[in-house]
């Protein structure tokens, strides 16, 4: 039986991986999440995937064998900045008064490492999101549902966050964290397929 691994703790990816019917463990990956000014968004996000899955996949050592790791890193990028997720409420406000009023890009990676194969798969997805022009009344009462710490760009596209999203292009589900589709066609090249509920 394969061992399937999230090397996420984030209760959105949590989620939409549970809705396959597939059992999985839960292994954060302890690397810090840096992001370099000299790279591409989507380089970035591709990296630090890479990296959280490598750093599960280390950790584990012999016990790795025989599993599948699944890792993802998301940003948002706006104006040719880069924003992580939000540090306090000052870095909150200052993301959403970024992005208040405009379109931004959310870029998705994800990396697949089959061990079983000694294969590993990084790729990544974007997607286009209009946020609505906001208040700062209207900004600081959004932080003060507590919602924007711990998501990128400080906002979630479910929830609240839902209320200030006038619309997107592109993969809904990268936007929460994790593109499924984009995720389903990487685990095809490897002989997988989430349709079929076992991997």
């Amino acid at each position: 039986m394969k061992r399937i691994i999230l090397a996420s703790s984030s209760p959105r990816r949590i989620e939409l991986l549970k809705q396959f019917g597939i059992k999985f463990e839960v292994l954060p990956s302890n690397i810090d999440e840096v992001i370099s000014n000299d790279l591409p968004p989507e380089e970035n996000v591709t990296i630090l995937a890479k990296k959280k899955g490598e750093e599960v996949l280390n950790r584990l050592g012999e016990d790795a064998k025989d599993s599948l790791i699944i890792s993802a890193d998301t940003i948002v990028f706006v104006e040719g900045d880069i924003l992580g997720k939000p540090s306090d409420e000052k870095q909150a406000f200052y993301m959403l008064k970024k992005i208040s009023g405009k379109s931004h890009i959310v870029y998705t990676g994800v990396c697949v490492i089959d061990t079983s194969k000694n294969h590993i798969l990084s790729d990544f997805e974007k997607s286009y999101v209009y946020i609505k022009n906001m208040t700062d009344e209207e900004i600081l009462r959004y932080i003060q549902t507590g919602e924007p710490f711990d998501k990128a760009g400080a906002y979630a596209i479910q929830g609240f966050g839902s209320l200030i999203v006038e619309k997107i292009e592109g993969c809904f589900y990268n936007v929460v964290g994790l593109p499924l589709y984009k995720l389903n066609t990487m685990l095809q090249k490897l002989g997988y397929d989430l349709m079929k509920g076992e991997l």
